[in-house]
C-alpha cells in the first residue's frame, strides 16, 4: 500500500488551491462511477447526487445541513469542472501571493454558503422561478468568492491573455458579473444567482478585510485553533507602552504593503524585485 502513501504525501505536498481542485476531481469520478452502478443495477438516481446537492427545499435542509456546502464540490458534466478549476487554479495561486491558506478557505467554503442561500431564497420567493424544480451543483459560488475577493483587492493588476493582451481584473470582474446577471432568463437561473451570492461575499469580504472588520476575524477564526496562553501580571505602563509600540509596527508595516500594491497597480506584480515579493507573501501569512 506504499502507493497510497506516496499519493497522499504528494497531496499534502501541494498548496490548498490544488488539493481543492484534486478533492474536486476525485469527487467528479466518484458520481460518474455512481452513475454506471446505478444503471446497471437499475436503481433510481445517484446516491451522491440525491444526497449531497441543494435543494430550495427549507425543511429538506434541516434533515440534510451538509448539503448547503456540498453541493460546492459536485459537478453537472465534464465542462462544468473544467472550467471552474481552470478559473480557480489561475485565480486561486493569485489569491495566495496577496492572502494565505487560511483565508483563502474562508472565501471559498463562505463563498459556497452565501450563493447556497441566495439560490434558496430566490427559489423561495421569487415568483420567476419559485415554481420550477431544481438542483444546485458545482463550485462556482466559492470560485466567484475567490475571483472577486481578489479583484477588489487589486482591481488595477493586469493579467495576460493570449491573443487578447494584459487585462484589468477590476474588467474582468465585471463582465463576470454582467454575464451572471444577464443569463438568469436565458436558464440555470439558480446557478447564476449562486455565482452572484458568491461574488457579492468576496467583494463584502475583502471591503471589510481591508478596514480591519472584526467580522472577517471572527470568520478566519472559524479555521483556527485557538492558543491557550498563561495569564501574566504586568505593569499598566508597560502594557500601555507594547500596544503603542505594535500599533506604530503596524502602522509602518501597512504603508509599505500599500506602497508595493501601489505598485502592483501601477507596473504588475512582475516588476516588484524579490525582496518586496517575500515581504508582501509573509505579510499575507499573519
Amino acid at each position: 500500500m506504499n502507493w497510497i502513501t506516496d499519493l497522499y504525501q504528494k497531496y499534502l505536498s501541494r498548496n490548498i488551491v490544488e488539493r481543492i481542485i484534486v478533492l474536486n476531481v476525485i469527487v467528479f469520478i466518484l458520481t460518474y462511477l455512481f452513475n454506471t452502478f446505478a444503471f446497471l443495477f437499475k436503481m433510481d438516481g445517484n446516491f451522491i447526487v440525491n444526497w449531497f446537492s441543494l435543494q430550495p427545499d427549507f425543511e429538506l435542509l434541516l434533515y440534510r445541513p451538509w448539503t448547503l456546502i456540498t453541493y460546492g464540490f459536485l459537478h453537472q458534466g465534464f465542462f462544468h469542472i473544467l472550467f471552474n478549476m481552470l478559473v480557480l487554479f489561475y485565480f486561486g495561486n493569485l489569491f495566495l501571493d496577496f492572502f494565505n491558506d487560511r483565508q483563502f478557505m474562508v472565501y471559498f467554503i463562505f463563498g459556497i454558503v452565501a450563493g447556497g442561500l441566495i439560490y434558496m431564497l430566490s427559489y423561495n420567493y421569487l415568483p420567476g422561478i419559485k415554481t420550477k424544480l431544481s438542483l444546485l451543483l458545482g463550485a462556482s459560488a466559492g470560485v466567484m468568492a475567490v475571483v472577486i475577493g481578489v479583484a477588489s483587492y487589486i482591481p488595477h493588476y493586469s493579467m495576460r491573455f493570449r491573443f487578447i493582451g494584459n487585462i484589468k481584473l477590476l474588467y474582468i470582474a465585471v463582465v463576470l458579473v454582467v454575464m451572471d446577471v444577464v443569463q438568469i432568463p436565458t436558464g440555470n437561473a439558480g446557478g447564476h444567482l449562486a455565482h452572484l451570492g458568491g461574488s457579492l461575499l468576496g467583494f463584502v469580504m475583502t471591503k471589510y478585510l481591508h478596514q480591519g472588520s472584526e467580522v472577517v476575524e471572527w470568520m478566519k477564526s472559524l479555521t483556527l485553533k485557538k492558543e491557550k496562553r498563561p495569564l501574566k501580571t504586568v505593569y499598566k505602563n508597560k502594557s500601555a507602552s507594547r500596544r503603542h509600540q505594535n500599533k506604530d509596527s503596524k502602522a509602518e508595516e501597512q504603508v509599505k504593503i500599500d506602497s508595493i500594491l501601489d505598485k502592483i497597480s501601477k507596473s504588475g506584480y512582475d516588476t516588484l524585485t524579490k525582496e518586496e515579493k517575500d515581504y508582501l507573501f509573509q505579510a499575507g501569512k499573519k
